[in-house]
């Protein structure tokens, strides 16, 4: 074969590589992982699990979460009560049989971020990118930070961006605390949004590049807000759920408004406190015709320990709404979703 014809084999070897690559990409092609017993509530079995961030591709969804470690008994070098090591990735085509794609990332991923404050996270999709906005212990800038990993795919690869998006120095609130918890979304005219917050309810713009902010901060002073918000859109209203103080432990609690820097209308209670859980935390998604409603309680016994607070695992239940947007109380289930979605 002379050189020419070798450049040439060459370049539609490549060709036809790239377009294999392509194709598989646009077939929704299902990511390896082990594919999880179907049992209703809790929903993952494999790990424990909190901080639940789901996301639909296609014709599949997937479900982001942080992993409790903490055992009793044992001590570890991991820092404070929530001993949560990771971020983990799960993913279902009909809401019943669920595949968990293991560990994608960890805080000490990030430059400077401390090993075991993987907590919460959520990732969006734009322009063919997957962003993973994480909350971790920032050794560098003090208190916590909100970074951010990127991917070609929903399970990865994800390479942290060496700048966190936000730092402890940024906002006026509860020290060290006050950065936490991020959520995004992505407005219908392309513009994207993150909020955030601890006690305090943040919210900026985010740049087009998904990495940076863009413009000042503002503290939406949401009633009842304790923490870990999530942005949702329905029929042109903003919606922010998240937990708040109820009796005897956290409640999911929502506001609405026209804009999202507010003004905020308090709505009141979505769903009660988790079952053997002080926290609570939401993630609500539209799959396939249903909304549906994710949370953790502390339920899932396995590997010889008692869940609970620390040792927490995802649910789910389906969410409905009233003719004028507001949205019906959710009764936790152990049950879940019991039939699969086509």
């Amino acid at each position: 074969m002379n050189t020419k014809h070798f450049i040439l084999s060459g370049f539609v070897a490549v060709l036809a590589t790239g377009c294999a690559l392509f194709d598989a990409s646009q077939k929704n092609e299902v990511p390896q992982g082990i594919d999880l017993e179907p049992k209703g509530n809790p929903i993952f079995t494999d790990a424990w699990t909190s901080d639940p961030a789901p996301l639909v591709v296609g014709d599949r969804i997937y479900v982001y979460t942080g992993e409790d470690i903490a055992r009793e008994g044992e001590k570890n070098d991991l820092p404070g009560g929530y001993n949560i090591a990771d971020w983990r990735c799960y993913s279902s085509s009909d809401m019943v049989h669920w595949r968990s794609h293991g560990v994608l990332l960890k805080p000490e991923d990030f430059p400077h971020g401390l090993k075991g404050t993987a907590w919460a996270s959520q990732v969006v999709a734009k322009d063919g990118k997957y962003y993973w906005y994480v909350t971790y212990r920032d050794q560098k800038n003090g208190g916590n930070s909100i970074g951010v990993a990127v991917a070609d795919s929903p399970v990865g690869p994800f390479k942290p961006v060496e700048k966190p998006v936000v730092v402890d120095n940024m906002t006026s609130g509860r020290s060290g605390w006050n950065d936490i918890d991020p959520t995004v979304l992505i407005d219908t005219d392309g513009t994207a949004w993150l909020a955030w917050g601890h006690t305090n309810s943040y919210i900026a713009k985010l740049k087009a590049n998904m990495v940076e902010l863009d413009g000042e901060i503002t503290d939406t002073g949401l009633k009842s807000y304790t923490e870990g918000p999530w942005l949702y859109k329905r029929n042109g209203l903003y919606y922010n759920i998240y937990p708040g103080m109820g009796n005897g432990g956290e409640v999911i609690y929502y506001s609405t408004a026209k804009e999202l820097r507010g003004p905020w209308t308090f709505r009141g209670q979505v769903t009660g406190a988790a079952k053997n859980s002080f926290t609570i935390h939401p993630g609500v998604v539209d799959f396939k015709g249903h909304t549906y409603l994710f949370y953790h309680n502390g339920t899932l016994d396995r590997d010889g320990q008692k869940g609970g607070g620390l040792r927490r695992s995802v649910c789910v239940d389906e969410l409905f709404f009233n003719e004028d947007g507001t949205i019906k109380a959710v009764t936790q289930t152990v049950e879940g979703i019991k039939t699969p979605l086509k």
